[in-house]
């Protein structure tokens, strides 16, 4: 992969603030009351859909479960439109009908979180079905939890996707936990990648605490998947700061566990790594902080300017009538 220029170093450190500032701000209006239903927050793994989803071009397809906030912002999602989203407004990516757990965005060609543990994976592999069918060269990355490998959908998703030679990457976040759930007690064989062998397909862990990482692991096999027409398995190992969602209170792990983690944060060790290398200074970090606060807060004023969904939309949208 070529070597970055410092424009695209600070937009990928951009990226990661606006995630985590985002999810600050979805917090504290969760606290609020002004989100309702669960939030599953993606604090600790801004990396991961960082590093992945800058090597795709806009026509590739992402897809992810429902800690996906992140994956839809890097995807290109308008900030506002997925408060609005989960404030449940009519200006929302869905109009207010899928929240949280359901961003969608066609426009984007991001494909949604979705709620069911490992249901992205067949939707995922149908995509990268119908990119091939059509004879087009673009690949779907399918984002999904640590617990979604013990599913049987993914099993069967690999099997076809290595057999018809699909376009799809398939990136594991292993964050350590399946709910409170540590991977050790839930998983035989803990290093998640090796389930690859089965299938024929390449497999590979990468630091999901290193954007930087992450980009280089992904894009490579993304590459292998518009090229050559081979799918991967990527195990990003990471970290989520806080708990399954904002009602578990994460008495399975100890403080202190969190507090080391929190030691390999993604968004500040590349900031420091950048300012390390000269790429920024101490004033490009302050503006880059002062830009991302606008742009969550000029979120939160367009979700609170938009109005409830009429009744009478309750039953559109339901199918689609037409392509």
């Amino acid at each position: 992969m070529h070597k970055l220029e410092r424009k695209e170093l600070v937009e990928l450190l951009r990226m990661m603030l606006l995630m985590r500032r985002f999810e600050e701000k979805c917090a504290e209006m969760y606290a609020m009351g002004k989100i309702g239903g669960f939030l599953h927050l993606y604090i600790g793994q801004e990396a991961v859909a960082t590093g992945a989803i800058s090597v795709l071009r806009p026509d590739d397809y992402v897809i992810a479960s429902y800690r996906e906030h992140g994956h839809a912002l890097a995807k290109g999602c308008d900030p506002g439109k997925i408060m609005a989203e989960l404030f449940g407004r009519a200006d929302g990516l869905c109009k207010g009908k899928g929240g949280s757990m359901h961003l969608f965005d066609k426009a984007r060609n991001f494909l949604g979180g979705h709620a069911i543990v490992a249901g992205q994976i067949p939707i995922g592999t149908g995509a990268a079905f119908a990119s091939q069918y059509e004879g087009k060269d673009q690949v779907t990355l399918c984002f999904f939890g640590d617990a979604a490998v013990n599913q049987g959908v993914f099993h069967e998703a690999l099997n076809l996707a290595s057999l018809w030679h699909l376009p799809i990457v398939y990136i594991c976040e292993n964050n350590r936990y399946g709910m409170g759930t540590a991977v050790e007690r839930a998983t035989t064989v803990s290093e998640l990648y090796r389930r690859a062998e089965a299938y024929g397909i390449p497999g590979e862990a990468v630091d999901g605490m290193d954007v930087l990482a992450v980009r280089e692991c992904v894009g490579a096999a993304v590459e292998r998947a518009r090229r050559e027409h081979l799918p991967s398995f990527i195990e990003a190992k990471t970290y989520r700061f806080r708990g399954h969602s904002t009602a578990d209170p994460g008495t399975y792990r100890t403080k202190e566990e969190v507090e080391r983690e929190k030691q390999r944060d993604p968004v500040f060790l590349f900031r420091d790594r950048l300012m390390a290398d000269a790429v920024m200074k101490e004033s490009d970090w302050k503006a880059l902080e002062k830009e991302v606060r606008v742009i969550v807060e000029e979120s939160v004023r367009y979700a609170d300017a938009s109005p409830e969904p009429p009744l009478e939309w309750l039953c559109t949208d339901v199918y689609v009538s037409e392509r």
